[in-house]
């Protein structure tokens, strides 16, 4: 495949691949090949794993431990994949993550990937930023441990945090509603405003940009000068100017530009169906419980 056309592998959107499923993918490796599963028409296509067809692959996670037990890194990076990584590192809420390691050891992670990989290959996510009631009555945030973990990210050297407001989908509504006491609530959009500010003006003083994910109308509503930008999760143009070469700069159609996306193309290689997700957390749209093991 010509240089130019390379391609990005994401890995992925839909699962968290190196917490659970990294057997499969390194025999996917391996073989040279994905076979994907389209969601929506279920269509089987073939994603060439070639080290000189893929320019990079893009990890999303939340545990990185079996990535760094196995040492994957470096059997990739040997093998002529560039990596880059989003992880995903909110405060430590077990009602809402309830099957993420703790909150230190997702810390010494991020300090293991940076020290291995370059910083700038990383992209913190603190992602979703939920409100909600308890049986207490008040509404509270998981924004508990948001300052310790931008300080841990800053001293790794990570130059970007990447944001979002809880998405309200019905599947998570039917989940909460058997939860005694318990109801996301979605704030209006002047308390997001001033939220959003008081993070960016926090993470600036310890030289870490923000970015929100799919947030248009939230963007479009701060003030000129806030310096917030439009995230691209699969930042392609990032990708080349880490690793050389060249990548298509088109935007993926796949993925909800309206609301903001500004990934690139990419191809995603992970399975709702075949790949659940174990980390079960109360918030996620691909979680696919129906609620009964946060009844209370």
């Amino acid at each position: 495949m010509p240089l130019s056309r390379r391609i990005v592998i994401s890995a992925s959107r839909r699962t968290d691949i190196p917490a659970f499923y990294l057997k499969w993918f390194m025999e996917c490796i391996d073989k040279g090949y994905f076979e994907v599963i389209n969601p929506y028409n279920r269509r089987i296509s073939i994603v060439t794993a070639a080290p000189e067809d893929v320019h990079s692959i893009v990890f999303w996670s939340k545990n990185f431990g079996p990535f760094i037990k196995e040492n994957i890194g470096k059997t990739l990076r040997k093998k002529g994949y560039n990596l880059f990584f989003n992880f995903t590192i909110n405060s430590g809420i077990s009602l809402l993550e309830p099957n993420v390691p703790p909150l230190a050891e997702r810390l010494e992670q991020l300090d293991w990937l940076s020290s291995n990989f370059s910083p700038d290959a990383i992209a913190w996510r603190f992602d979703p930023i939920c409100f909600f009631k308890t049986g207490k009555g008040k509404t509270e945030s998981n924004m508990c441990d948001f300052t310790m973990i931008a300080k841990k990210a800053s001293e790794c050297g990570i130059p970007r945090c990447i944001t979002s407001f809880m998405d309200d989908y019905q599947k998570i509504r039917n989940r909460t509603a058997l939860m005694t006491g318990f109801s996301f609530i979605d704030p209006p959009l002047e308390t997001k405003i001033n939220h959003i500010l008081e993070m960016k003006k926090k993470l600036s003083n310890l030289q870490i940009d923000l970015y929100t994910c799919c947030e248009k109308k939230l963007l479009e509503s701060l003030p000129a000068d806030s310096g917030l930008k439009k995230s691209s999760c699969i930042p392609n143009d990032l990708l080349v100017r880490l690793y050389g070469g060249e990548l298509s700069l088109s935007r993926d159609s796949g993925q909800r530009i309206k609301n903001g996306c500004g990934c690139h193309v990419s191809s995603d290689i992970g399975s709702y169906n075949l790949h659940p997700c174990y980390h079960n957390c109360l918030f996620c749209y691909a979680n696919p419980s129906s609620g009964e093991e946060f009844r209370k």
